[in-house]
């Protein structure tokens, strides 16, 4: 999904109805091989990271297909309106009349984004502010994580998305969002506490169980009881962070990407920028048409994975506190009085005054 306008109105001409074909961006694979002659020091650390990501500030904000690239020094990243057949990792393509043929470039300098225009008619906006004049090459200008620009600006009042212009949010080396963390796990533990009745024992628990008594079983029994208050008196109830009302069993919910969880009824209104969503708690952007395609043995090992962590802790716990005693002993023993044995040694090393 793209925009569209004319670069101006003496340039007008028909367009055709804004089918698929003017709908859809055309996104390469960010992993796709490219040649680099980069130094073999920098072999070791991963390539700078860039991550496109639609800017939704009204509904009316075109939606796109999340852009990926690992831009390395001798890599420059083309944005404009090209043609599928002069297809490159290096491009980035929006089929749109707002957008020149060739807008705007994007590339690295010692692990830093820049952006410059490139004599673009209707212009490159970076926080508000145009780059430069119509049709005339812009000085470079550094990028930073959550800066937001615009190519073009809507046409015709932007009443069609082939008219509407190009707002995006860049994110600047942000691959740890992507990774399955302690947050993320727990919400989906909560979740199937909620949504599994409590007389029947899922396919993950059954798969789990010799893990998870195991580990139970290195405890000792007096360890086991004493843990079932505690666990009470720790039962943490999730608010919806919208209506402030409690997250409960029988309710319509959504669960962000990011593991945020609200009430369906409330973050409807969120959606209207479908498949674009904005989490208004940690605004990060997510694709929900992504693809959803992953193992029961996938989601086991990393359930699997967190319970050993947790064991690591407690394990690691345990021995800090018994520890302490045993410094706190050495701490004693260093600072006893002489014995009779010392003292004969101190008179020995001492010679006589005679």
């Amino acid at each position: 999904m793209l925009t569209a306008a004319l670069s101006s109105p003496s340039n007008s001409r028909p367009i055709l109805t804004a089918d698929d074909n003017f709908r859809a961006s055309t996104h390469l694979d960010s992993q796709a091989s490219r040649t680099a002659t980069t130094d073999p020091s920098d072999n070791n650390s991963p390539p700078p990271h860039i991550r496109i990501v639609p800017h939704l500030d009204s509904p009316r904000s075109l939606v796109f297909s999340i852009i990926e690239r690992d831009v390395r020094n001798d890599t420059v990243l083309k944005i404009g309106r090209f043609t599928d057949r002069f297809m490159s990792p290096n491009r980035i393509t929006f089929r749109s009349k707002v957008v020149s043929r060739g807008h705007a470039e994007i590339w690295t300098e010692g692990s830093k984004f820049y952006i410059r225009d490139t004599r673009s008619s209707s212009g490159t906006f970076l926080n508000h502010v145009r780059l430069s004049a119509p049709n005339q090459d812009s000085r470079p200008f550094l990028l930073k994580d959550g800066d937001v620009v615009q190519l073009g600006v809507d046409y015709q009042g932007g009443t069609e998305e082939i008219y509407r212009a190009v707002k995006m949010r860049i994110e600047l080396n942000r691959s740890w969002q992507n990774q399955a963390n302690t947050f993320s796990l727990n919400t989906f533990q909560s979740l199937r506490n909620l949504t599994t009745p409590p007389n029947n024992v899922s396919v993950l628990d059954a798969a789990m169980g010799d893990s998870s008594s195991a580990a139970h079983g290195n405890l000792p029994s007096a360890a086991r009881q004493s843990s079932k208050p505690d666990e009470d008196q720790n039962i943490h109830i999730e608010d919806c962070c919208i209506c402030l009302y409690a997250i409960a069993p029988f309710q319509a919910l959504f669960v962000a990407p990011c593991s945020h969880t609200f009430h369906f009824k409330c973050c409807r209104p969120l959606l209207q920028s479908y498949p674009g969503f904005l989490c208004p708690l940690c605004r990060s952007y997510a694709d929900l048409d992504a693809s959803v395609a992953i193992e029961a043995n996938e989601v086991l090992q990393m359930l699997r994975q967190k319970q050993q962590q947790e064991v690591n802790e407690n394990d690691t716990a345990i021995k800090q506190e018994t520890d302490v005693p045993t410094k706190m002993e050495d701490t004693t023993d260093s600072s006893h009085p002489q014995t009779q044995d010392d003292t004969h040694a101190v008179a020995e090393a001492t010679p006589s005054s005679s």
